[in-house]
Parts: C-alpha cells; sequence; structure tokens
C-alpha cells in the first residue's frame, strides 16, 4: 500500500484492504485465468453431450471408399483351433481405410511418380496394453518381446505376435449404415465456444493453465537426457544381450 496513505490516514488503513493499482491489475489476470478454465469445462461439458446423442440408421446406406482388415487364412479358419486363433486376431487385428480398392498410395522413385501398395500389419503392442487385453498363459506363448524406438526416441518394450502368416488381408467395402444424430442448437453453441477461443488465440494460455508450461524442448538438450536415460548406450552387443535378458 502507498506509504503516502498510511501517513495521511493513519495505520488504521490497514484493516480496509486497500488494494494497490498493481494487485488490482493481477487480480484482473487471475479472474480471467478463472474464467479460460470455466470454458473449458463448459467446452468438454458440450462435447460429452455430443457424444452421448446416439445414431440413427441411414437409409439407405451408402459406400465410402474400401475397407482392409486381417482375417483368418483358409486352412486355419477350417482347423480345430480357429477360434483360438480368432480370439488372439480381435486384439491385434488392425484396420486400414481409403477410397482405391487397391490401397496404393502415391510414391516418388528416382524422380517418377509411382503407385505402391500401402504396407499394413498387425499389431505391436506395449506393455500396458498388452496387460489390458488380459491374454491368457497359452495366447501369451505365441508373442515374442521386442524391444524398439518409439516417436519420443525412447525404448519401448513391445509384443509382437510370432505366427502372421496365420492371418491374410482381406478387402470390402466400407459401408455406412448409422449416422451421428443432431442437435442444432448444441452444434451452434459448440461452435460459438470454438470460435471465441480461435479468433482470441487463447488455446495456449488454456494449455498453460491445464498441462503446465508450453516451453518448447530444447533438441540438444532432449537427447544429452534421452542418451543418459539409455541402458544401452556405450554397451557392447554382448552387455546388451545381458541387460535384456537380466529384464
Amino acid at each position: 500500500m502507498d506509504t503516502k496513505l498510511i501517513q495521511q490516514y493513519g495505520e488504521d488503513i490497514l484493516c480496509y484492504r486497500i488494494r494497490t493499482a498493481r494487485q488490482k491489475k493481477r487480480m484482473q489476470y487471475e479472474d480471467f485465468d478463472k474464467q479460460l478454465i470455466q470454458l473449458d469445462k463448459y467446452q468438454t461439458q458440450l462435447y460429452e453431450q455430443h457424444r452421448q446423442l446416439g445414431w440413427e440408421p441411414l437409409l439407405p446406406p451408402v459406400q465410402k471408399g474400401w475397407i482392409r482388415h486381417f482375417v483368418l487364412r483358409e486352412d486355419v479358419a477350417r482347423n480345430k483351433h480357429a477360434d483360438f486363433f480368432e480370439n488372439i486376431l480381435k486384439k491385434i487385428n488392425s484396420f486400414h481405410y481409403s477410397w482405391r480398392k487397391d490401397f496404393k498410395k502415391k510414391k516418388r522413385r528416382r524422380g517418377r511418380k509411382i503407385y505402391v501398395v500401402r504396407p499394413q500389419r498387425l499389431l505391436k503392442l506395449d506393455e500396458w496394453n498388452f496387460n489390458r487385453l488380459k491374454f491368457t498363459e497359452t495366447e501369451k506363448q505365441f508373442f515374442h518381446e521386442l524391444w524398439e524406438t518409439d516417436t519420443k526416441r525412447q525404448l519401448v518394450k513391445r509384443y509382437v505376435f510370432k505366427q502372421e502368416w496365420r492371418f491374410v488381408l482381406k478387402v470390402r467395402p466400407n459401408i455406412i449404415d448409422k449416422v451421428r444424430q443432431r442437435d442444432t442448437g448444441l452444434e451452434s453453441e459448440m461452435r460459438l465456444v470454438g470460435n471465441y477461443i480461435e479468433k482470441n488465440d487463447l488455446k495456449g494460455r488454456q494449455a498453460k493453465l491445464l498441462h503446465g508450461s508450453l516451453e518448447k524442448w530444447n533438441t540438444n538438450k532432449y537427447f544429452e537426457k534421452y542418451n543418459e536415460a539409455n541402458p544401452f548406450k556405450n554397451k557392447s552387443l554382448i552387455q546388451i544381450l545381458d541387460i535384456l535378458k537380466h529384464n
């Protein structure tokens, strides 16, 4: 508080908690931050209401491109263990969508643009998803561990199915037979809130309030931390195999 006010009115003025200009300015910022947090909660509620609207049948159904996924090979499907491998496939199957039936994509090779078939593999499960899917002990025997680097250049352990030859790819039309129900009032409110955040460039401030600092990674420091945390750094092949064996 300003010392001139204390000298003029005495120390009794302290009990009135008169705020300085700096404190008032800070309170305005804090109040605006609280409004942004409440706005994020309100936006989340709107999205949840939109998600719970449910679906309605689309008449007539329409085709939107093609879908490709794995199925049991014919000889495996006739085997007495078909149900066993079908249950595994439900947990590790992958689905790709394309507007082309041959699932080719454009690629440049030696200066020329050619079309090549998009590759597709079964899912490689990380440790958390592998435990979440609750494989039986018998099913676990058909997986082997594989160490590889993820998008953050960190080593992760994944579980890969050993006998991929049991499954083959199948292409079928992607039929849309249902659509989400619409609520024009709810959609209008969602656009109103979204436009306000986007036009005033408030996404960054919201993210900082909700998730912490937005300071960008320093690339050099990040790779230094990765190399320090890497247990295989400066290790020979024998030492690496020994570490994997004990893990």
